[in-house]
């Protein structure tokens, strides 16, 4: 089957990860999907120098979704896609990250297909890959962390969750979308067994200017989101490895500023 990326194939979508943010960490792929590009639809955080790596002409479009608050529904963005497919567009769906990694992407695959249409997924960089690298965090370490796990912090509510044995020692934990529930997040793992010092990284807005990498204990995850004044797009890292990466130790410079607001 030829690729679908043949500039004479019309009336196809192609899935496209954009990455974390930074546009140097998208593939050579993702570029050329791009170039073709009749219609973009796009998430909201998408770097603006990835868009334009469209054709100036190309209809962009944009289907920003924020916490309980989205300018379309998935359904209504899966029809839309649909819909511009069927008039012969050449329609790329830009993604952040992965579109397979709590993109959605699986969903909007087979809305296409059910529709039966062509369709491509061009896989990115995704967020935990990204953001981790950055602030020189690795998740797996041959001494510290032989497994690694990624769960969503708000999917269908924490309680409906099970990340039983996914967080501690020789485990490394990474949470998407879990800014908003930091503290009960904390509190989820330290009922679970997960030791309260368990060291634990917040990698805000990775691989972008403004970027920050911060770390402290589990225990004070939730106040120092909060004394932080954290933002999404965010994620969490739990586990040793943490401790061998570059974020600044939130916790220790927390404790010198208390103690000289004591003296």
């Amino acid at each position: 089957m030829a690729s679908l990326l043949d500039p004479t194939a019309r009336g196809r979508v192609i899935l496209v990860g954009a990455g974390p943010g930074d546009p140097g960490l998208l593939t050579i792929r993702a570029v050329k999907a791009l170039e073709t590009a009749d219609v973009v639809v796009h998430d909201g955080l998408i770097d603006p120098r990835v868009l334009d790596l469209a054709p100036a002409d190309a209809q962009r479009i944009s289907v920003a979704k924020q916490r309980a608050r989205h300018t379309l529904s998935q359904d209504a963005i899966n029809a839309l896609i649909v819909a511009h497919v069927k008039t012969g567009a050449i329609v790329v769906r830009l993604k952040g990250g992965d579109p397979f990694i709590f993109g959605r992407g699986g969903e909007e695959v087979e809305a296409v297909r059910a529709a039966g249409l062509p369709v491509e997924v061009i896989p990115g960089v995704s967020a935990a890959l990204g953001c981790a690298a950055e602030a020189m965090l690795p998740l797996t370490h041959r001494d510290h962390s032989s497994a690694v796990s990624f769960v969503a912090g708000q999917c269908k509510g924490l309680s409906d969750q099970d990340w039983a044995g996914l967080a501690g020692q020789g485990r490394t934990l990474v949470i998407y979308m879990g800014v908003a529930t930091a503290g009960d997040i904390a509190d989820k793992l330290m009922a679970d067994g997960v030791a309260p010092d368990m060291p634990v990284a917040v990698l805000e807005k990775g691989t972008l200017a403004d970027h920050r990498a911060m770390r402290t204990l589990l225990a004070d995850l939730g106040p120092m989101v909060t004394r932080e004044g954290v933002q999404s797009p965010a994620i969490i890292v739990v586990g040793e490895v943490v401790e061998l990466s570059d974020a600044e130790d939130k916790l220790a410079r927390w404790a010198r500023v208390s103690e000289s607001m004591g003296a």
